[in-house]
């Protein structure tokens, strides 16, 4: 042991002494460095320096000479001897962790230039982590699929070990065949179907590499995409499918189905799965899938769209669409009975009978804009509606709250009469009139009112005197219920630009208000000084 340590530091040495006997040879004879063999010069020189220009984490390859119960010995060559402490020794080197053996040649990573025993202190594994990571990165680039042993598993994924690299596997990464469908989402029943992987080898493609973060992601759809995709080429958009629903989430329900090569077959491997969206269940507005389809339900469905791996399905096509004669049903100004079924904070979703529904703007209730929609009326209850607008193609309809069931008539014009006389201011009666006279002058002053009230109903502004506004616009808008400047003018910026969304082009909303307040009361001159400052709507750049 002692003369082999000994033996490569003075290798050293002794190269060190055979360049000093040439120059003192030089010197004897008065001979110049040119007259020397500068070939043999030249190479001793180089063997010298060479220890003296590694550094610490350079990678270098050797030769085992020797190995004791706590050190292996390595031949570097010109560098010198290097040497290799501790457990590596045992465990060995490699991806296959193979034990040391003498005559094995390694690579090693420099973690002490020189020791204390002039050695060049190594360590295997780190060599071998940076041979690990390029490897992955290779396996990514080439898509190479991989099998690996799954080690833990928690909600989101499960744990792998890939070159001795700790990886993670997403739930949403499985296939298929392996994904786990819960039906209400409870995050406790998926983690205990990922536990029955534990133990269990997948097949896998590398997806995410990253040494710095020490992040490593698999796939196991990734590997099976090619024999999927071939499968998938079996069909096109428009194709009719039959299949069993896999699973029923909030957004929508998946549906396995056969591809036509392989009819019959009882193999999960063989099975593609489409998406259904929520909204291509039915067409009725749904907001629970759950109550339309459940697990194992057979469904026929029709291939609307395909992305790659992803196929987009609609139960809703095969099925009759009920607008098209919604406008021989509902005729816009009719009222209608129909039940609320949703609120949110631009207005109401009511249902006219199974499959249409209507949007009322909030706009359009009694009390805007200082009462709450849910202060006027009640989910799942029963009123009124004017049709203010029907869109077939788009499916779309503007609902006006009319009021409760019953008030249409008596009650609503009772109603109607109490507001406009407290709108009238009486005079004081004179000592010569007598009851009958003075009933009959209220009763001409609220008949008045309520001609006005009417003629205001019915009346609507040109909208398209607002800076921003077009023809397009202001018809979208009339449709919701905003048909004056005064309409306008009260509407809250957010609320008028959800109800012009659709339509096509940018469009800004947020002078409308003030521009429309102005034409209300009349003053041009004013608006038209605001205008000279708008383009489009919106206030004009500087330039």
């Amino acid at each position: 042991m002692v003369y082999t340590r000994f033996y490569y530091h003075d290798k050293i040495v002794i190269n060190n002494i055979r360049i000093l006997l040439i120059i003192i040879k030089i010197m004897i004879k008065n001979e110049t460095i040119e007259e020397v063999e500068s070939s043999k010069m030249a190479e001793l020189l180089d063997d010298a320096s060479v220890t003296k220009q590694i550094k610490e984490g350079d990678k270098l390859t050797g030769k085992i000479v020797d190995i004791t119960s706590h050190a292996a010995y390595v031949d570097l060559g010109v560098i010198g001897a290097g040497i290799i402490y501790g457990k590596e020794v045992k465990e060995g080197f490699g991806l296959q962790q193979k034990k040391l053996g003498i005559g094995d040649k390694i690579s090693a990573a420099v973690i002490l230039v020189e020791n204390e025993d002039g050695y060049v202190e190594l360590s295997i594994t780190e060599a071998v982590r940076e041979e690990a990571w390029r490897d992955l990165l290779d396996k990514q680039e080439n898509k190479e699929p991989v099998n690996v042993k799954i080690l833990d598993v928690n909600k989101g994924g499960l744990m792998i070990e890939l070159n001795g690299i700790r990886g993670f596997m997403p739930v949403s990464q499985l296939t298929a065949e392996h994904y786990p469908r819960v039906e209400d989402g409870d995050k406790n029943k998926i983690l205990d179907i990922l536990k029955g992987f534990t133990d269990t080898e997948m097949t896998v493609c590398v997806i995410a590499v990253d040494e710095a973060e020490e992040k490593l992601i698999v796939s196991e759809k990734e590997a099976h995409k090619d024999k999927e995709r071939e499968l998938i080429a079996e069909f096109k958009v428009g194709d009719i499918i039959e299949g069993e629903v896999s699973g029923v989430v909030d957004f929508g329900a998946f549906v396995k189905f056969l591809p036509p090569s392989k009819a019959g077959s009882k193999s999960d491997e063989d099975e593609l799965e489409g998406l259904v969206h929520i909204s291509q269940l039915d067409w009725q507005l749904i907001s629970n899938p759950r109550e339309v389809v459940k697990v194992g339900d057979k469904v026929k469905a029709k291939v609307i769209s395909i992305d790659g791996t992803r196929i987009s399905l609609s139960i809703r096509d095969l099925k009759n669409d009920p607008w098209m004669s919604v406008e021989e049903k509902y005729k816009v100004g009719g009222e209608y009975t129909g039940k609320i079924n949703k609120i949110n904070h631009f207005g109401a979703f009511v249902y006219l009978d199974k499959d249409i529904h209507g949007l009322a703007h909030i706009s359009g209730f009694p009390g805007y804009p200082k009462k709450n929609i849910d202060e006027v009326v009640e989910m799942d209850k029963e009123y009124i509606w004017k049709v203010m607008s029907v869109e077939s193609k788009s499916h779309r309809m503007g609902l006006k709250f009319v009021g409760e069931i019953g008030a249409k008539s008596e009650d609503k014009k009772e109603s109607t009469k109490n507001e406009i006389k407290a709108d009238v201011k009486v005079s004081q009666p004179k000592a010569s009139q007598t009851s009958s006279e003075k009933s009959k002058i209220i009763d001409d002053k609220v008949d008045n009112k309520k001609k006005k009230v009417a003629k205001k109903d019915v009346a609507s502004d040109d909208l398209t005197k607002i800076e921003g506004i077009g023809p397009k616009i202001a018809e979208v808008l009339a449709g919701k219920g905003v048909k004056t400047f005064a309409d306008l003018a009260e509407a809250k910026d957010k609320d008028v630009q959800e109800m012009i969304k659709d339509v096509r082009g940018n469009h800004d909303a947020t002078t409308w208000n003030e521009q429309a307040k102005l034409a209300s009361e009349g003053k041009w001159d004013e608006l038209k000084k605001i205008q000279d400052k708008l383009d489009g709507g919106r206030i004009k750049s500087k330039k």
